[in-house]
């Protein structure tokens, strides 16, 4: 399938690899003209535009253009800007990690001109390229049925991962493929708030519990009470058939790995959005969620004082989805 890809940052770029990997024929477009040709270096069926008219122009119909630009005012100009610029029947695709309240309203808002809106919550970091992405979409099924093979070839496939006892031929295969129809416009999203509000709670357990682990050193304690415990070898021996195994605990052990210390982070930890937004749902819905709460507020004071834990928050971040610390 031809489309376009608009924004060709970490995820992106490496999206749009992938795709022509698979062939299909990518238009790229980039703020930076000098990103979009690296990507065209690298993607063979690919072409390169200077703007989105000449983005629009250059697709067939029914146009389908995936936005990957950060959330927020610059995703919300480029998506009321394609709504001016296409016609009947073409897709709009949004890939970043916006909120499923704004994608409600531009789905209104853009199903009244007769084009389709998409969102897709993808997860899968830098390294997607290589391992497939993870994807949690929603809109009307006429517009997903169509983007199918876009998002069956981005999606990891089934891989050597042994199906789930019981599944019966009720359930949908796809997600046994590593990619899902959630539902109306802004379920995608959704799922994949929650998904990125769950992921701040582990990452906080386990950083919570390699500072426990190296404070067993601290001189505050007895001295026949005292541990030198090794973090690496811990992380190591943790990823070999215990009950915590996740690719989490691998990037943890990759960085330990590299240095005990943690050097190189300083601990202060950003927040993207989702876990805000998934605390304001389970506000909203009645619904407890004190683990993620937490997570989220040790974020915030993370920023005015750093502790062991953080930085381990700061190395997996960095492992996943090469977010470099900001102060």
């Amino acid at each position: 399938m031809k489309l376009g890809m608009y924004g060709l940052g970490r995820m992106g770029g490496n999206m749009a690899v992938r795709l022509a990997r698979h062939g299909h024929e990518v238009v790229l477009l980039n703020r930076t003209r000098a990103v979009s040709e690296k990507i065209h270096a690298e993607a063979s069926k690919s072409s390169v535009v200077g703007d989105l008219e000449e983005l629009v122009a250059s697709l067939p119909s029914p146009k389908i253009i995936w936005v990957m630009l950060p959330s927020g005012d610059v995703t919300e100009k480029a998506i009321e800007t394609l709504g001016n610029m296409l016609s009947k029947g073409d897709i709009v695709i949004d890939g970043g990690n916006t909120c499923y309240k704004d994608d409600v309203r531009r789905a209104k808002i853009l199903h009244a001109k007769g084009i389709h809106y998409v969102d897709v919550g993808t997860s899968g970091g830098v390294w997607g390229l290589e391992r497939g992405y993870c994807m949690m979409y929603g809109g009307n099924q006429e517009a997903v049925d169509h983007i199918d093979p876009i998002l069956e070839s981005l999606a990891p496939g089934v891989g050597d991962i042994a199906p789930t006892a019981g599944r019966g031929p009720n359930l949908n295969p796809r997600a046994e493929k590593g990619y899902l129809h959630c539902g109306p416009a802004g379920s995608g999203h959704f799922v994949k708030m929650v998904h990125n509000g769950i992921e701040y709670g582990m990452m906080q357990a386990y950083a919570e519990g390699f500072d426990i682990m190296r404070m067993k050193g601290s001189d505050r304690l007895p001295e026949d009470q005292r541990f030198d415990l090794n973090m690496a070898d811990i992380a190591e021996v943790w990823r070999r058939g215990s009950v915590i195994p996740s690719w989490l605990l691998d990037l943890c052990a990759d960085a330990l790995a590299k240095d005990g210390d943690l050097a190189q982070f300083q601990g202060d930890v950003a927040d993207t959005g989702e876990g805000r937004w998934t605390i304001e749902a389970a506000i909203e819905e009645a619904v407890p969620a004190p683990v993620i709460t937490a997570a989220l507020f040790t974020r915030f004071r993370s920023r005015s004082g750093n502790t062991y834990a953080e930085k381990m928050l700061s190395a997996m971040r960095f492992g996943f989805g090469g977010h470099v610390e900001k102060k």
